[in-house]
């Protein structure tokens, strides 16, 4: 979608549409209220600084539907379709690699009572599985940071695929 489209859909649909790239309430409704962007970077630099005072509500409120990693997505929609796409490299992985993944994603939600939650998009099962691993080692603090600034990158990741900026057609 053109970024000139995005500025001129309805309360309702742009918030649908932010809602993928992050399900917080209040980050929708400041991206959706800060229309127009005069470019995509406005709108990235934008969606960034909203998303700076994130805590533990508001990722817990983006990760209620979200899928495990490589778990598979039988759900339908946006983020849905989101989250199969920047999960695809688990479609690869060995069953070495899978099993560990589950019991990783079992043991994370036991110590932090929340989905495992990586940018997935561009890295592969062993690396994700690594961090996983790694991050068991954090304490609550630390790991809600790191699953906020992972959050942060989906985001935004979700938005600069989700919009191109009219200035980029010209030309």
């Amino acid at each position: 979608m053109q970024l000139s489209e995005f500025n001129a859909l309805s309360a309702d649909r742009a918030a649908e549409l932010v809602g993928v790239w992050a399900n917080v309430p209040g980050w929708v409704t400041a991206i959706v209220e800060g229309r127009p962007y005069p470019d995509l970077d406005a709108l990235a630099v934008a969606a960034r600084q909203a998303a700076a005072g994130w805590q533990a509500d508001e990722l817990d409120a983006a990760l209620a539907d979200h899928p495990r990693i490589g778990q598979r997505v039988e759900t339908s929609g946006a983020q849905a379709e989101a989250s199969r796409r920047e999960q695809a490299s688990m479609a690869t992985a060995d069953d070495a690699v899978s099993t560990a993944m589950a019991a990783g994603n079992a043991a994370y939600e036991q110590r932090f009572g929340r989905v495992f939650l990586i940018r997935a998009a561009g890295r592969g099962p062993q690396e994700m599985l690594d961090e996983l691993h790694r991050r068991l080692g954090n304490d609550a603090e630390a790991e809600t940071a790191e699953a906020v600034g992972q959050l942060t990158e989906i985001a935004l990741l979700r938005l600069r695929t989700a919009i191109t900026d009219d200035r980029a057609q010209i030309g």
